[in-house]
């Protein structure tokens, strides 16, 4: 049978090393962003003779992925052997080994058959290595970055509730921390999984559980609705603004009634409180002092800001992450633009010049951990990396990645003409804006170059880059 293997030394000791594998929230972590696949449901842990499962996107079909975990020894090893799934055989062997200086070292070794035997190999070996190579050089990747985010922002584990916990950063943030050893709790409308510890909120109608977030250590209020859904009528406006603002009244308020409320609340916002700002360069990026600007987006960004007020009044730490274009394939920009940039139909939206602040997911996670840990650290942050890209360069560096032209720009009138003011404010217009606070405070990034971001996100790693 073939064999794959890896081993990547960690920064952390060989207990850690483990650790990691053996909680909630490992299995989701190691899904490459750009992969077909998904976790049907959440797997929370490993023990001798459990079971994990999988979706795999099969010729346009969701098949089931199950392994079995076996040999199973703490602190050393264990083995995923498939049950069902795409391949003929797979067995998957982790090792986890001592090194010098408080260091260990990973190894993944797989042995596995592609299906119909001699012909599927001759037909598909090949491309299924590949894909191996690209997925086993992202997981030992984001697992480093995450140890050494953990190691270095560690502390007392967390006990951590999170609104907006079904999309692309809520779900990333929950396995980001419980794979870190702390716990969480989801913010949910409907009704709550008891057995995942979730809390029931209902903005809309003004009710919250506001008892369930006693004695938390933080909450991070992720939930809003999603500003390019559609064209911004005025009823869409309302539903955004009251997104924002009503929900983030609701929580505040209801976290200030509290006996022991949680000691921070991090609240989501946008670089578009700056508004759109033409006459800047990128070497006079606003810092958090910037004032606010102009436009929709930043009135419903100060308003958002705003409504956190009686939680500040009550003496709770409030941080307000002004976030960019987040940096993901697994949704948000990324993702929408991955297609048609692949078939080389990409290019700057407009002129191209506008400014467009960005950051790779895995340091948003990281700047959520931080701003939590950090005590001295309140109100906004520019949750932005430090490398600045106007539209045009964005455009150019995701055309250079999938190793595409970037020759198809979008023309303003027909976004003006196809979004209408959404695309104005969110398409066409754009604010330098720069990190000023995280860089103070020591905030390392994994990704201060968009281009190795997108490279990370896409599986698209150099070719000096191997595994035997």
């Amino acid at each position: 049978m073939p064999i794959l293997l890896h081993s990547s030394r960690m920064p952390v000791p060989v207990e850690t090393l483990s650790a990691w594998h053996f909680r909630a929230g490992a299995l989701e972590r190691m899904i490459p962003p750009w992969a077909a696949v998904r976790a049907p449901r959440s797997f929370g842990g490993l023990a001798e003779g459990a079971i994990a499962e999988l979706e795999v996107r099969i010729g346009g079909r969701w098949k089931r992925w199950k392994a079995l975990h076996e040999e199973v020894h703490p602190g050393r090893s264990f083995r995923d052997r498939q049950l069902e799934g795409p391949f003929a055989e797979w067995i998957h062997d982790h090792r986890f080994l001592p090194e010098p200086d408080d260091h260990s070292l990973l190894e993944d070794r797989i042995e596995y058959r592609v299906p119909l035997g001699a012909l599927g190999q001759l037909l598909a070996g090949r491309r299924v290595h590949r894909e191996l190579v690209r997925t086993f050089l992202f997981r030992h990747r984001r697992l480093r970055g995450d140890l050494r985010r953990h190691a270095e922002l560690g502390g007392t584990p967390l006990h951590v509730a999170i609104t907006g916990a079904s999309g692309l950063v809520g779900r990333s943030l929950r396995s980001f921390l419980t794979s870190g050893g702390h716990q969480v709790r989801r913010v949910v409308r409907g009704r709550p999984d008891a057995a995942q510890g979730d809390i029931a909120w209902n903005p809309d109608q003004g009710s919250i559980d506001s008892a369930r977030f006693e004695s938390l250590d933080a909450v991070v209020h992720l939930a809003g609705e999603n500003i390019a859904s559609g064209r911004w009528t005025r009823a869409k406006m309302d539903s955004i603004r009251r997104s924002r603002v009503e929900g983030t009244r609701l929580l505040a308020e209801s976290l200030a009634k509290l006996k022991q409320p949680p000691r921070v609340l991090v609240s989501a916002s946008a670089v578009g409180f700056y508004g759109d700002r033409p006459d800047l360069g990128e070497s006079e990026a606003l810092d958090e002092s910037g004032a606010r600007g102009e436009g929709f987006l930043a009135e419903v960004a100060e308003a958002w800001e705003s409504a956190t007020a009686a939680a500040s009044d009550a003496g709770i730490r409030v941080v307000h992450l002004r976030i960019g274009v987040v940096v993901s394939a697994a949704g948000g920009i990324v993702a929408k633009l991955r297609t048609p940039f692949q078939f080389g139909l990409g290019g700057p939206v407009g002129h191209g010049r506008q400014a467009m602040p960005w950051i790779a997911l895995d340091d948003l996670l990281g700047a959520i951990l931080w701003a939590i840990r950090r005590e001295e650290v309140r109100g906004p942050i520019n949750a932005v990396a430090p490398e600045p890209r106007s539209n045009r360069a964005f455009a150019r560096d995701l055309a250079a990645v999938l190793r595409r032209p970037a020759v198809m720009p979008l023309p303003a009138t027909v976004v003006k003409l196809a979004f209408g003011r959404m695309g104005r404010e969110l398409l066409l217009a754009g604010a330098p804006v720069a990190p000023r606070r995280l860089r103070d405070g020591g905030f390392r990034f994994e990704f201060e170059r968009l281009r190795e971001a997108l490279a990370f996100e896409l599986g698209r790693f150099g070719d000096e880059e191997s595994i035997s």
